[in-house]
């Protein structure tokens, strides 16, 4: 997309095409684990298990690198908006320096501590040798994945949201070939079980990291990198720490808000467990178009506050929340339906799950309506450089609304199980109403705004100035 249609062109047109990319990218990523599963399925429960338990421990350490590629989007939105191309150039530069650097001290830490976690987890002996050979490998893979979210994050700024898409496809696609030869082994490479599916997603998510470097210093793309944009500047690093890192708090309160009210569940046995187990792969994939739209709308909200588009911005902000409200609604209509086939999909052969999991979905899914609308005021929020109050949303809906309710619902009523399913749609709908109230105040619209460009770009220019960043 041109930047004149970015600023100028048709709202709706133009979230459409930043959002959907986006939503496909997001899905051939979660097709990496898919893949995965796949093909270590073939070696048994214990195999499963072995990636299983090493998935929570990653999936919490990769939420610090999307927390900063978020502050990276935001800044080079802003900056692209602007119209400063140098500042855009800089900041994808020192975005990645400080990722490569905190990936690469997070992959010696988490090398290190793997035996320790595995040993917190319980892990049984049968299981553990695959599993720290597995989440070893994916830790020394943090810098190839963290870099590979700060290009994507670069790219939707500036709004070249395709390019990434075509590289995330070849690499599954190449990773689903390589999988099977890594796992079983075929003449000369020797079979490495659990670890070769590990190793299999490495040599992609390397081979992706390069042919994204090779985009960013070629420069064809809306940003030209040069080794001298990666002196170290100390205090953009701050600044783009300070804003990223809420969102990574944020990010990883969501795994952790999920583990919670699993333990929860396991009270109330085993088909539970499954009937949420299958309930929630649906939340997972409906959340996909909800973060899709959220990361166009900070995209475009904050390229418009950038230019000084004030006007436009609140008018992005204001269809994307309707959109967002609307297609999920659409899309929980539709799943309350066909809620018992969409349940059986996941688990065919076991009428009590099929019944439990329908209860779970029919309860949930009329209130995804209001987790869209919540999630597109967020990216506005966002694209203004404030993600301390989604950061904040997020904490008060996980763990002052939704895990004492579903307590409270499950253990002193007669609810039992279905009062946890309750506290979900309860939880959403109250901070759905309070992210509404806290847009429509509108201190979002004066918090960063100065004149035409705002008072964040502002005062980053200056102290990059000042530090001898000369910006043209």
């Amino acid at each position: 997309m041109n930047k004149t249609e970015l600023l100028e062109g048709p709202i709706l047109s133009s979230l459409l095409k930043l959002a959907v990319p986006i939503m496909i990218a997001n899905l051939l990523q979660a097709a990496y684990q898919l893949v995965d599963a796949f093909w270590v399925g073939r070696l048994g429960g214990d195999a499963v298990a072995a990636v299983s338990v090493s998935t929570p421990v990653i999936f919490l350490t990769i939420a610090l690198g999307t927390g900063l590629a978020i502050a990276g989007s935001i800044l080079i939105a802003q900056y692209f908006g602007a119209g400063l191309q140098e500042m855009v150039n800089h900041v994808a530069a020192q975005t990645l320096l400080m990722v490569i650097t905190v990936s690469v001290v997070l992959s010696f830490i988490g090398y290190w501590l793997s035996p320790y976690f595995l040993y917190l987890l319980k892990v049984t002996p049968q299981v553990y040798a695959n599993a720290l050979g597995f989440m070893q490998i994916a830790f020394i893979g943090l810098v190839f994945s963290f870099s590979f979210m700060i290009f994507q994050s670069v790219m939707r700024g500036v709004g070249r949201v395709t390019l990434p898409v075509y590289i995330v496809l070849g690499t599954v696609i190449l990773n689903f070939a390589l999988d099977p030869l890594f796992i079983f082994g075929w003449h000369f490479i020797p079979a490495m079980g659990v670890k070769g599916a590990a190793l299999a997603t490495l040599s992609t998510q390397s081979l992706a990291i390069i042919i994204g470097f090779a985009i960013l210093f070629r420069g064809k793309h809306g940003i030209h990198l040069q080794l001298k944009d990666f002196k170290p500047d100390f205090k953009h690093i701050k600044k783009a720490f300070k804003i990223g890192f809420p969102s990574s708090i944020e990010q990883s309160m969501r795994a952790v808000g999920l583990t919670a009210i699993t333990f929860l569940i396991v009270h109330f046995g085993t088909t539970t467990v499954a009937s949420y187990g299958a309930g929630s792969n649906l939340i997972q994939l409906i959340m996909i178009p909800a973060l899709g739209l959220s990361m166009a709308i900070a995209t475009l909200v904050g390229q418009n506050i950038g230019a000084g588009n004030m006007l436009r911005a609140g008018k992005i902000a204001k269809l994307g929340a309707y959109l967002g409200f609307g297609l999920l609604t659409g899309i929980g209509i539709i799943a309350y339906a066909f809620a018992p086939y969409l349940i059986a999909f996941f688990v065919p052969n076991d009428p009590a799950v099929i019944a439990g999991g329908t209860t779970f979905l029919r309860i949930t899914c009329l209130s995804w309506g209001f987790l869209g609308l919540q999630m597109c005021l967020l990216g506005v929020f966002r694209a203004v450089g404030n993600t301390t109050l989604p950061m904040i949303l997020t904490l008060v809906s996980q763990w002052v609304l939704q895990f004492p309710l579903a307590y409270i619902l499950s253990h002193n009523t007669s609810l039992g199980a279905v009062g946890i399913w309750w506290a979900f749609p309860i939880s959403t709908v109250i901070t759905a109403i309070v992210t509404m109230l806290i847009y429509a105040k509108g201190d979002w619209k004066k918090e960063r705004l100065s004149g035409k460009t705002n008072k964040l770009i502002d005062k980053v220019e200056k102290e990059i100035v000042k530090e001898g960043f000369e910006v043209k």
